[in-house]
């Protein structure tokens, strides 16, 4: 692999402002993500397993359309069911029906991670997998232990991440996370954490519903809110390290006096059930977050075909490469990894891989770059080991 540009960055590590999101487990578009993986690790267990080898698919082009309810004090009612559409491409076999390992999947994943949802009665299904092009399909007949790139595309990612981030990380991560469910049952899982530091100050505003069902009026909503908010606020002010300051916030748009229309309630815990659709792509990159101040690819890594899209396998591996430059060279301050392919060439030979390193203070460029490039030249030599873990689920997608 010769062409790995490497270079070196220089100017401030930091941003005076810095803008951070996370979109949670319930969040619409993390719903499409997710649900549009598993359907994806699905058929390739459903080719591997009962075709013996790899067909083309893509099913990165998922659509939840929002439902409708009736919320109430002490439990609402859903009216009209979500919808989520299954898209873009699958080639069918007479081995095993797509449609059917499409829907179960979906209903799967509903019931493990969405419990208030009945996959059953509270979703509808619309599958649109149709058959690939003949160009496209024509790869998976190569007998090359790396699949060619079925798209030219580019993917960025970096390493490692800043307060900011691991803080937002960790707000949603609390607020979903099993121990704070069982303390209060009646939070739902449709989280959305929004960071936005200004110097060594930062705020954090916190989106998550309250299930109806607990709720018996304005009065227990708003304290149930408070407490909820005060046990964030202590959670995350004692994961300070270098910031000064944390202000938390949950549920800004609540207005006391206004009775359904002034609280965030919910029937089913997300806001797919009337107030938002979600589609695959939207939410966060694979690194769990979406930061404005860092680079960004342009692909969703959801859904994709792990074998041969490179949308999904470079998006996962630049993370990996930019997490492993940084932790294993000794003077790399920060790192950034891009790869971009040329469609028909092997995946494992980018047209470019390019690495932007800060370093700290006492380092030299010369002692790290022959370093970096052999970590890339490693790492790029074991792509179809990294493309069966990701075929496997081993690394998220979001």
């Amino acid at each position: 692999m010769d062409r790995i540009h490497i270079q070196q960055l220089d100017g401030p590590a930091e941003h005076d402002v810095e803008i951070v999101e996370r979109k949670g487990l319930g969040h619409p578009d993390t719903i499409c993500d997710l649900v549009m993986e598993q359907i994806s690790l699905a058929l390739y267990g459903a080719y591997s397993g009962h075709c013996g080898r790899l067909f083309h698919f893509n099913c990165d082009k998922g659509l939840l359309v929002a439902g409708q309810v009736e919320r109430r004090f002490g439990g609402g009612k859903v009216i009209e069911p979500m919808r989520l559409v299954i898209g873009d491409r699958a080639t069918p076999v007479k081995e095993f029906d797509i449609r059917e390992i499409a829907i179960e999947t979906a209903k799967c994943w509903f019931r493990e991670h969405l419990p208030e949802v009945d996959p059953d009665r509270h979703v509808t299904y619309q599958v649109e997998l149709k058959s690939g092009s003949e160009e496209l399909t024509g790869i998976f007949q190569e007998t090359s232990t790396v699949a060619l790139a079925n798209d030219t595309s580019a993917a960025v990612g970096y390493a490692p991440l800043s307060e900011t981030e691991q803080l937002v990380l960790e707000a949603e991560r609390f607020l979903n996370g099993p121990e704070f469910k069982r303390r209060y049952p009646e939070s739902g899982k449709d989280v959305k954490i929004m960071g936005v530091r200004e110097g060594s100050r930062l705020d954090i505003t916190a989106a998550m519903p309250l299930l109806d069902r607990y709720t018996d009026d304005e009065a227990s909503y708003f304290e149930k809110k408070q407490e909820m908010r005060e046990v964030l606020s202590a959670h995350l002010r004692s994961r300070l390290a270098r910031l000064d300051e944390i202000n938390v916030n949950l549920n800004t748009l609540d207005r006391p006096g206004r009775g359904l229309a002034g609280i965030y309630l919910s029937v089913l815990g997300t806001s797919a059930e009337d107030a938002d659709s979600g589609e695959v792509g939207r939410g966060n990159q694979v690194n769990g977050i979406i930061a404005l101040n860092r680079p960004r690819g342009s692909e969703a890594a959801a859904g994709k075909n792990p074998l041969s899209h490179v949308g999904k396998i470079y998006s996962v591996l630049t993370h990996l490469l930019a997490r492993q430059i940084h932790a294993e060279i000794p003077g790399v301050e920060q790192v950034v990894v891009w790869l971009c392919s040329s469609i028909g060439d092997p995946i494992d030979k980018p047209q470019m891989a390019s690495v932007q390193v800060r370093l700290e203070r006492q380092a030299k460029f010369a002692d790290v770059a022959e370093p970096i490039r052999q970590i890339m030249v490693r790492e790029l030599e074991r792509m179809p080991s990294l493309c069966e873990e990701l075929a496997q689920g081993k690394y998220a997608i979001c």
